[in-house]
């Protein structure tokens, strides 16, 4: 059975940070593939900020383009909204019956974990893989369906391309090949006093 690692976010926009993580646990043998899952939208998060869906997600196509073992996947989008984690899984492991699914997020993302929807349940039946982010330690290592993964940090975020882009930086070198062509021709997280 192939093992599919399941790192869902907003990718507002996608960054090299998401696409080296993805790499490094398909290629340190963690999963056999991971499947960049789009979020349509994160009841933790403010909304104001988030460009539309199929943008983003073109985005992520663009930087998948090619890639091994790292594909996208689109099926938030058409869930009811919010969309939670444990449907999600769910209704992936419907779909997919020959996949065993883990659930990837970072250590941010772990020191809340207890606030999502069936937090329990999503460790006990699919287990969660957690990366290390700079400045979010990961105390209680030993829970059980949880593993921690010692991928290289890279302390960069979406928040991070968004302002430098505002503030008109180039961060073609933050991003995947193309994603900042992608950014420019569309007129992309500009800021907005102009």
């Amino acid at each position: 059975m192939e093992t599919v690692g399941i790192l869902g976010g907003s990718f507002n926009p996608v960054h090299i940070g998401h696409m080296m993580l993805a790499s490094f646990l398909t290629q340190w043998g963690y999963v056999d593939k991971v499947w960049l899952t789009l979020s349509p939208r994160n009841p933790l998060k403010d909304q104001a900020e988030l460009i539309p869906d199929m943008k983003r997600l073109s985005m992520l196509s663009i930087a998948a383009k090619g890639a091994k073992d790292i594909e996208i996947c689109d099926i938030e989008l058409s869930m009811p909204k919010p969309s939670y984690t444990i449907n999600t899984l769910e209704l992936l492991r419907e779909r997919y019956p020959e996949c065993k699914f883990k659930l990837i997020i970072g250590s941010d993302n772990w020191q809340v974990f207890d606030q999502w929807r069936d937090a329990d349940r999503i460790l006990e039946e699919f287990g969660v893989m957690v990366y290390r982010r700079p400045g979010y330690p990961v105390e209680n290592i030993h829970v059980d369906g949880l593993e921690v993964v010692n991928a290289p940090m890279v302390n960069i975020s979406s928040t991070f391309i968004r302002n430098a882009i505002a503030r008109g930086r180039n961060v073609n070198y933050f991003l995947p090949q193309g994603v900042y062509k992608y950014i420019q021709d569309n007129k992309l997280y500009l800021p907005t006093d102009k």
